[in-house]
């Protein structure tokens, strides 16, 4: 079944395209990559679908309703998650605190409730706090509860945000660069996350990547972007042996097996 359907998808920033003509499905539990250089339109398409930019042209549907004219906070509420390109964790709270606000559209409590500590707002807060813990347990960095976010790596703190994004339980994760600042252990164990996820809870994912090995490794389909239009779509496979992506963006010199180019995009 399909779960996030785009069609014909345009976007210009002061005349300039950025995005064209885009058209592709992403199924249930599916993991679809998004490659291509710098400047292809990857963020935008990221930012477009959750509805952090305008559309020029072309429509989204997600799980069957239309998204096109609705805002980012009613699109969240419909099950779609989303993690940015830099870190948007708050460095001055701990990494449990930061998990929960994962939570800020699923609680109720009000000024009142927050300001005089209510028995609701306590029973609330302890709610989220144990969400918070179980979420950090999935993915493996419940060690790192209490410590404040800005003592984590740039990697460590890519897999808090993913945490942070599947308290709210959404059907669907943009991810923007997941992998940047892992080692290649801690990119196998993302593998494995991500595959984890989608298996035990039936998410899917629409990432950008730039760990062309990761891309091969977990996608079951990849989307090729170049100067704003869709070059290739395919398997891993097929779209890492095409001449027109090995060009746009690979380099002659890449190395399936390594997963590794001449070539690299953020």
């Amino acid at each position: 079944m399909t779960m996030l359907a785009v069609r014909d998808l345009s976007v210009a920033f002061d005349g300039v395209h950025a995005l064209s003509d885009i058209s592709f499905d992403v199924k249930e539990a599916e993991i679809v990559g998004i490659i291509g250089p710098n400047g292809a339109g990857k963020t935008t398409l990221l930012n477009t679908i959750s509805r952090l930019n305008r559309i020029d042209t072309g429509t989204i549907h997600f799980n069957g309703t239309p998204i096109t004219a609705k805002r980012a906070d009613q699109v969240a509420e419909l099950g779609l998650g989303r993690t940015f390109q830099t870190s948007r964790l708050f460095p001055g709270m701990t990494v449990l605190e930061n998990v929960m606000t994962g939570l800020h559209r699923k609680t109720a409590a009000g000024l009142f409730a927050c300001a005089f500590r209510t028995r609701a707002m306590r029973e609330e807060e302890e709610w989220a706090a144990t969400k918070a813990w179980a979420a950090l347990c999935y993915v493996g960095m419940e060690r790192f509860a209490d410590r404040p976010s800005s003592a984590l790596s740039f990697g460590q703190q890519r897999i808090i945000e993913i945490a942070r994004a599947l308290i709210a339980e959404p059907s669907l994760l943009l991810l923007d660069e997941p992998g940047v600042g892992l080692s290649v252990n801690r990119v196998a164990e993302l593998d494995r996350l991500l595959r984890r996820i989608r298996d035990e809870r039936g998410v899917s994912f629409l990432m950008i990547e730039h760990v062309i090995r990761l891309v091969v490794d977990v996608c079951d389909r990849v989307i090729v972007l170049n100067y704003g239009q869709k070059i290739a779509e395919g398997l891993p496979s097929a779209v890492t042996a095409d001449p027109a992506v090995i060009a746009a963006y690979l380099g002659t010199g890449f190395d399936v097996a390594h997963g590794h180019a001449e070539r690299r995009a953020s």
